[in-house]
């Protein structure tokens, strides 16, 4: 059985996501029988690894179906996840905006994880789409740079931004009194302003580190958006410190802060006669439980890809049609995390709830 068509698929540096023709092509196990050469670096989903490919298509093939169902039934669930999150994200934005009483530095910091999703929505989600859809990048080669750049960054200040929120939730609930002079909303404001341009600053070598690059197939020309290690760029250097940037340092730095604000209140002994100061304290524990959550849903949905990334740039495992399929499941996943903490917000918290239901169904003023 001759190989399927060229594929749809995902690649380039550490969380970007463009078009990878061997993804697919890996569905078809005799694949592995072609000159497959082609190596697009770090991704937050796949490298590619054929530079051309002779493989014919074969239409009738069982692997030429699961390939076309894929390449439909893919987009049409990163197009729910990004009208779900679109939606969610932005109601989260203006929920907060319009009620002065919500505007405390975590729900700040929560706009900003939203603002963070919704680019990532808007810069990810079309593209990755539209990668599983084509068999080439039909976006240019400045467009591809940008895409890339700003797919890095959205995911960078994301993870940061949770950090930022569990820093705060420490502040609030083992130094009560003496962080109040700290945790004001102007020091909020600083505080993501510098992440973002830290993050901004950090991730320009990653407009070099990708571009269009052209390559044949059947005796036509496609252009990929690629991570370009072939002119220099170590595709295991940057996906280890993708993962280590952007994953296991900033879990480790949350979970450092959770475990400090739990032996906290397990020292802690309750106020006799202090139901005022019982009643701030829940509240800060609700908060401080939602943050929890949020951060939880993040590493969660997060670590199958990043585990996968990191065990493909070190070859500990071949291309195949199940690593494929374990590929994009943790993709898909991945993307989730984008669209779900509206739903957690609503879930958990009732000041959210209540907001979310007053945006949505307008009441009427008597």
């Amino acid at each position: 059985m001759e190989n399927l068509m060229l594929g749809i698929g995902v690649e380039g540096s550490g969380i970007e996501f463009s078009n990878n023709p061997d993804l697919l092509i890996s569905l078809d196990p005799q694949c592995g029988q072609c000159n497959d050469s082609r190596d697009a670096g770090l991704s937050l989903l796949a490298n590619r690894t054929s530079e051309e490919d002779d493989c014919k298509t074969n239409y009738s093939s069982p692997h030429f179906t699961m390939q076309h169902i894929v390449s439909i039934v893919v987009p049409v669930i990163f197009g729910v996840i990004a009208i779900l999150g679109f939606i969610g994200n932005a109601l989260v934005v203006v929920v907060v905006v319009a009620n002065q009483q919500m505007r405390s530095t975590t729900n700040l910091l929560i706009i900003n994880l939203a603002l963070a999703d919704l680019l990532f929505i808007v810069f990810c989600v079309p593209f990755t789409a539209s990668d599983y859809a084509l068999p080439f990048w039909p976006f240019g080669e400045v467009w591809c740079k940008i895409v890339q750049y700003l797919v890095i960054v959205t995911a960078y200040a994301s993870v940061y931004t949770l950090v930022l929120m569990s820093l705060d939730r420490y502040l609030a609930v083992v130094h009560p009194f003496t962080s109040k002079s700290i945790r004001t909303k102007a020091n909020t404001f600083w505080a993501i302003a510098v992440t973002w341009v830290v993050i901004f600053a950090a991730c320009v070598p990653l407009l070099m580190a990708h571009g269009q690059v052209v390559y044949v197939f059947d005796d036509e020309q496609y252009s990929l958006c690629q991570f370009l290690q072939k002119e220099g760029w170590s595709q295991h250097v940057f996906q280890s410190t993708f993962f280590a940037t952007s994953y296991a340092i900033p879990l480790l730095l949350i979970c450092a802060l959770y475990i400090s604000m739990l032996l906290r209140l397990w020292r802690k002994e309750a106020p006799v006669g202090r139901a005022s100061a019982e009643i701030q304290r829940g509240k800060k524990l609700r908060v401080t439980r939602m943050v929890c959550i949020v951060v939880g849903s993040f590493a969660l949905c997060w670590f199958p890809i990043q585990l996968f990334l990191v065990l493909k740039s070190l070859a500990l495992f071949e291309i195949t049609p199940f690593t494929v399929m374990i590929q994009i499941s943790s993709h898909i996943l991945a993307y989730m995390s984008s669209c779900v903490n509206p739903f957690l917000y609503a879930f958990i918290s009732d000041n959210f709830r209540k907001a979310f239901r007053k945006i949505v169904f307008c009441p009427r003023k008597d």
